[in-house]
């Protein structure tokens, strides 16, 4: 059975965003006894001691460069190099295509040539690659990895357990770059609980979109108000939106307390989006807004008064049918028994036969 687990799949995740992130030394070490090498930037005329492998290419464009792996386990390791796009997983997280997936972008402009390595004990190797861009690639930012990969059977489990060692890759292609936030699907609840009878929680549900060609983050906020912006309440996301790459989404579901019920209420949602360049300075760009109308509504106050006001209507009309139904039993009482005196008057001035 050839099933490599999701799970060991997103080893590389926590690496590539170290690397990338937290400026940690370029060689990558695993935290599993399972995983004996190390892999780090080769040191050339690209730079000597880079945490990751960052481009700037325009279309059409070569480039040679190289991968260093150091076997530091007591066998020889037999790997798989290769490259792979990259993508924002649901943690926020950067991991990688496995390696069925169409690669469009690093995955695919990075060759190497030596794809299986055999690195001896305590040795160690490079392993050059090639960056060919194509002529009509599109401008911008894309993300992956260049992957050193052991693939291992777990005879207990019985399947191919795949642990994947690797290094961030940026490649950002010459050309007109169009960063671009949007603010897609917004719109607001209103949760005023089981006994809601002057403030409740709303939530602001949005999704951040990098609908440009250039990765970037986001800083936003949400205020809910009521009509003619009554009662304000301002909220910000619990932690910050990861960068996305171009073409990427961010869910966002905030939760604004203490929210008036006030029948209605409006979602506002600002956002500034953030663009790093090529040499890490970073451009906030013009902010983006967005708003939504949704029902602040009692509805225990409401079922009340809605009963308070049918019975104030209602209840004369049913006290006067009441009556009316009353008085014409009575009337009918009052004739029976008329007619029925009347019968019996009848029969008394009547003479036996």
């Amino acid at each position: 059975m050839n099933n490599f687990p999701r799970l060991v799949a997103l080893t590389l995740a926590p690496l590539l965003a170290a690397a990338a992130l937290i400026g940690i030394p370029a060689a990558a070490s695993a935290a599993t006894d399972d995983v004996t090498w190390t892999v780090r930037t080769a040191s050339n005329s690209l730079g000597a001691e880079r945490t990751n492998f960052s481009y700037t290419l325009n279309p059409g464009a070569h480039l040679d460069d190289g991968i260093v792996i150091a076997n530091r386990g007591t066998e020889t390791v037999e790997l798989d190099v290769y490259a792979a796009d990259g993508y924002t997983t649901s943690t926020g997280a950067l991991d990688l295509r496995l390696v069925g997936d169409s690669p469009v972008g690093v995955g695919k402009w990075i060759s190497v040539p030596q794809g299986h390595v055999s690195v001896p004990a305590g040795q160690t190797a490079e392993v050059p690659f090639a960056i060919d861009i194509p002529a009509d690639a599109t401008p911008g930012d894309y993300a992956g990895g260049v992957v050193t990969s052991l693939t291992v059977a777990d005879q207990t489990a019985n399947v191919n357990v795949d642990r994947r060692l690797g290094i961030r890759t940026g490649i950002r292609v010459g050309g007109d770059l169009a960063p671009a936030l949007t603010l897609d699907g917004v719109r607001v609840d209103w949760d005023g609980g089981l006994v809601p009878f002057l403030f409740g929680d709303a939530t602001v549900h949005y999704s951040l979109h990098n609908a440009g060609n250039v990765s970037l983050s986001a800083d936003d906020t949400d205020a809910v108000a009521g009509p003619f912006g009554w009662g304000e309440v301002d909220a910000t996301p619990g932690e910050a939106a990861p960068v996305l790459l171009p073409g990427e989404s961010w869910q966002r579901d905030v939760r604004v307390p203490a929210v008036a019920a006030m029948g209605l209420v409006w979602a506002s949602v600002t956002a500034i989006p953030t663009v790093t360049d090529a040499s890490g300075s970073t451009t906030d760009l013009d902010p983006v807004t967005a708003s939504a109308m949704g029902w602040a509504v009692p509805w225990p106050i409401l079922v009340v008064l809605l009963l308070i006001v049918a019975a104030v209507i209602l209840g004369p009309r049913w006290l006067r049918a009441r009556r009316r139904r009353r008085q014409e039993a009575e009337d009918a009482r009052v004739a029976e028994a008329v007619a029925r005196t009347l019968a019996e008057k009848e029969d008394v001035a009547t003479p036996a036969g």
